[in-house]
């Protein structure tokens, strides 16, 4: 009821100040959650093919030994303009579009606490993306030097736009920062009258949560950033030995930011998957408060990791084991969740409607993510991975079948509540079923590749890898394809189809859209009967 009254109201008062608003400037001037949240969706999505097609020329680069289609200088900028897109443009603004559809709705709040912030925080985005691409075009190209940015690599030898990269990159952040004020503000300040933190959906605990994480590591960011611009243009010596500075400081300074940022790509799915799993499984999630309280560790010692990235710079002995255990630490909350998740499926009544595919896919292939995860945080084995495709495969299980999964879930479950219709559901199999098999078939061969030694980020490499490397690019090109069927389903979904009943998921015991806090009941042997 109440987000109805808030939208009629809303409708008034824009025509009372502005008289109706028409066309583009509706979603120019508004300041709804709803219709902001919509914008980031397509934003993303945009991205999502956009990056997904820089994918696609280094994969068809790799196809084969030798370099046939592209130089070198233009592979790296692919490579590199491909990483900042798909995580600052596509994976990011999707969960913060995410975030300002649901969170209002699960909270009872009306709306977001600060709807003109929201509109700006949205709008700075596309020019701060099309700035980026826009150096694609320069002489000198674009940035050339991984998404990671290493100095001296993108201090010394980086083409002229990388002025460019550091404006965007700090627009991005203004976006973050500001996005994660307003869910703070918002959860803080305008739950319902009886909505308990220990009563919020987890949904709104993980984003809670990923927005702190946004407020502390994205100056860090800034800084960085700031700092090569300076040595490149202005002189300092921050990360130039030759001036007194440290080039691997720059690598401690990156990943102070760089891994928490991983986390802040991964918490909110955690609450999608505690979200649509309960649903589909007609019972309430189980372990709620176990739930919270990992979610919150998985936070903390992500601040104390971020040297695991670093095994290979020469740190001593003592911080390599520091880093090592704390790391494998991780695996501990996050292995709660993913027992939670099973325990919750565990004699539930499962249906397994696309949404509810698509988180069971995330459950497994997360794992394997994390797994893999696991292996890179032993120091000793880590010296052989480090650099190579084995990393490479590692971050896109965690980043591709997890975080990129968990949204299409999401986009699924809540589709008929966005758009009053039903998806095809045939369709919607049908891409499910396509990206699970090609996704393993992009990355699942690349962690043989990394063991036999073959180095990421080059464009041509040694004979013994040309067989498996042609598996993983019809995998990738099978993969990008398969996103073009999500489109169809979502563009069909807005146009029509059967109108979404008040309950789609019906028999799912008021979980749809809201997860109220889980009854008491927890238990294997005789689960609640389902209405």
């Amino acid at each position: 009821m109440t987000t109805t009254t808030h939208d009629t109201h809303q409708g008034v008062h824009d025509e009372h100040h502005h008289g109706p608003a028409k066309g583009i400037m509706r979603w120019i001037l508004t300041t709804n959650h709803k219709d902001i949240g919509t914008l980031y969706l397509w934003f993303s999505f945009i991205m999502f093919l956009t990056g997904g097609a820089m994918a696609m020329v280094i994969r068809a680069e790799l196809f084969q030994p030798g370099l046939q289609l592209v130089e070198p200088n233009f592979f790296n900028q692919m490579t590199t303009v491909h990483g900042l897109i798909m995580v600052f443009g596509a994976v990011m603004p999707a969960f913060t579009g995410l975030a300002n559809w649901l969170i209002p709705m699960m909270i009872g709040a009306p709306d977001m606490a600060l709807p003109r912030m929201n509109n700006w925080s949205f709008w700075i985005l596309p020019f701060a993306f099309l700035i980026l691409l826009s150096s694609l075009f320069m002489e000198g190209g674009a940035p050339n030097f991984g998404w990671t940015f290493y100095a001296p690599l993108s201090t010394t030898y980086s083409p002229d736009s990388t002025a460019l990269f550091v404006f965007s990159v700090h627009i991005m952040g203004i976006s973050s920062i500001m996005g994660a004020i307003n869910v703070i503000v918002t959860i803080v300040n305008l739950r319902a009258p009886g909505m308990t933190w220990m009563k919020l959906p987890l949904f709104v605990w993980t984003w809670l949560i990923t927005a702190f994480l946004l407020i502390a590591v994205m100056p860090v960011l800034a800084g960085t950033v700031t700092m090569v611009l300076t040595d490149k243009y202005f002189g300092t010596s921050f990360f130039n030995a030759a001036g007194g500075g440290d080039p691997v400081m720059f690598q401690h300074i990156f990943w102070f930011f760089g891994h928490p940022e991983v986390y802040i790509m991964i918490l909110p799915s955690f609450g999608i998957i505690s979200a649509i799993v309960p649903a589909f499984s007609r019972k309430p999630l189980f372990g709620y408060a176990s739930m919270v309280y990992a979610t919150a560790s998985i936070a903390i010692l992500s601040f104390l990791v971020w040297a695991h990235h670093m095994f290979t710079t020469g740190m001593p002995v003592f911080a390599e084991l520091f880093f090592m255990y704390c790391t494998m630490m991780i695996a501990v909350p996050t292995g709660v969740k993913v027992f939670n998740w099973v325990a919750t499926m565990w004699r539930g009544s499962l249906t397994f409607e696309t949404p509810m595919l698509f988180a069971i896919a995330f459950i497994i292939l997360f794992t394997i993510g994390g797994f893999s995860g696991l292996m890179l945080a032993i120091t000793p084995v880590d010296f052989q991975y480090h650099d190579t495709y084995f990393v490479v495969a590692h971050f896109h299980y965690v980043l591709v079948s997890g975080a990129i999964f968990s949204i299409m879930a999401a986009a699924y479950y809540w589709l008929p509540k966005w758009t009053g219709n039903m998806y095809d559901e045939k369709l919607g199999r049908l891409h499910f079923w396509c990206s699970v098999i090609s996704v393993n078939v992009l990355f699942f061969p690349m962690h043989f590749l990394g063991l036999a030694g073959m180095p990421r980020r080059i464009p041509d490499y040694a004979i013994q890898f040309a067989d498996v490397n042609q598996i993983v690019s019809i995998g990738g090109f099978a993969f990008g394809l398969s996103q073009l069927i999500f489109l169809a389903v979502v563009i069909k979904c807005i146009r029509g189809g059967d109108k979404a009943p008040a309950k789609p998921w019906e028999g799912a015991e008021g979980l749809e859209w809201t997860l109220p806090s889980p009854a008491p009941y927890h238990s294997f042997s005789t689960p609640p009967e389902v209405k």
